[in-house]
């Protein structure tokens, strides 16, 4: 927007360059330009601005389809002002030469043409659709025939109004037909979700089950490996057993052979020394067998004293002792005779 200041009886404009100023004398166009500051007499002159910069517009139409559905379509316009001298002939942009407000309100009046036209392009680019049809094509199609439409139109050639871009945002029907149209694509993804969660807890199921068979595997093979080593331990225990019975009765059985032999051998040792003794007293009764008895008697008499010390008690009687001293005289006086 321009600003306006005064002094005194002058009026002094600046406007800024996006903005296309006009000045006009007594009807004769004077100054035309963007951006202009000059001074001038308010009785005598009349300003315009024309903005030159892009403009929005937003728009929201509702167009019938061929099976009578309604359809919202749902953009923006940009537009600008390729030639502002020619749109100022036909849009009030006349300002306020003590405010340097617009008289009139000449940017709504342009958007009230652009929104019916805009409207008129919409259901055009709808004609002959059916609903299902128009939001399979999508807003490609509608935002190109809004455009060409717009850019053919005479009107705005004329005008001087310049179309810069069209955009359209969404192209849906209404709710409750938008639902129902959703609905089949709906179950089918709801029917894929509820098959991946079937195929999923399946596969939860096939796995848990393997798992369980694995424990139920590794179980098993753990109880056949205790089986085995318990039975391993039990030969282990049993060999262990056998082998120490087996030391016993190797050492028990030498033991008998030590016993055997030293038996065999204290018993030829015993018999080897009786023999030798019984075959010195042979030998010594043979030399006494040739003696005679007084003789025996005082050998026996002379062994008697020899020993006397080791006989504690002896007892002789008459009956042995009358003999023996009958002998004795016996063999003196035998003995004396032959003296």
């Amino acid at each position: 927007m321009a600003e306006m200041s005064r002094l005194l009886w002058l009026r002094h404009l600046r406007a800024e360059q996006s903005s296309h100023v006009l000045r006009w004398r007594s009807g004769q166009l004077v100054s035309s330009g963007r951006g202009l500051a000059f001074w001038f007499l308010p009785w005598s002159a009349s300003l315009a601005e024309v903005p030159i910069d892009d403009r929005e517009l937003p728009f929201l139409v509702r167009v019938p389809s061929a099976d009578f559905q309604e359809v919202s379509i749902q953009g923006q316009l940009q537009w600008r002002i390729g030639d502002p001298e020619r749109v100022a002939q036909r849009v009030d942009f006349s300002l306020d030469l003590s405010t340097g407000r617009y008289r009139e309100e000449p940017l709504e009046s342009v958007a009230g043409m652009l929104g019916p036209l805009v409207r008129q392009l919409a259901e055009q680019s709808a004609a002959g659709l059916g609903l299902k049809q128009m939001l399979e094509r999508g807003v490609e199609p509608v935002r190109a025939s809004i455009e060409a439409g717009l850019r053919a139109d005479v009107g705005l050639e004329e005008m001087g109004i310049e179309i810069v871009a069209v955009r359209v945002a969404s192209l849906r029907a209404e709710a409750e037909v938008e639902r129902a149209l959703q609905m089949p694509t709906r179950e089918q993804i709801q029917q894929a979700a509820d098959e991946a969660t079937f195929r999923r807890r399946a596969l939860a199921v096939e796995n848990e089950r393997a798992i369980q068979e694995n424990e139920l595997q590794n179980k098993i093979e753990l109880a056949v490996r205790s089986e085995q080593l318990v039975a391993q331990k039990g030969r282990n225990e049993r060999m262990r057993v056998e082998e120490a019975s087996e030391a016993k009765r190797i050492i028990a059985e030498a033991e008998a052979v030590r016993v055997r032999l030293a038996a065999s051998a204290e018993s030829d040792r015993i018999r080897a020394v009786e023999g030798a003794g019984v075959e010195l007293e042979r030998e010594r009764m043979a030399v006494y067998r040739g003696l005679p008895a007084p003789v025996l008697l005082g050998l026996a008499a002379r062994a008697l004293a020899e020993n006397l010390d080791h006989i504690e008690h002896l007892n002789v009687s008459p009956d042995l002792l009358g003999p023996v001293l009958t002998d004795l005289l016996r063999a003196s006086t035998a003995k004396l005779g032959s003296g």
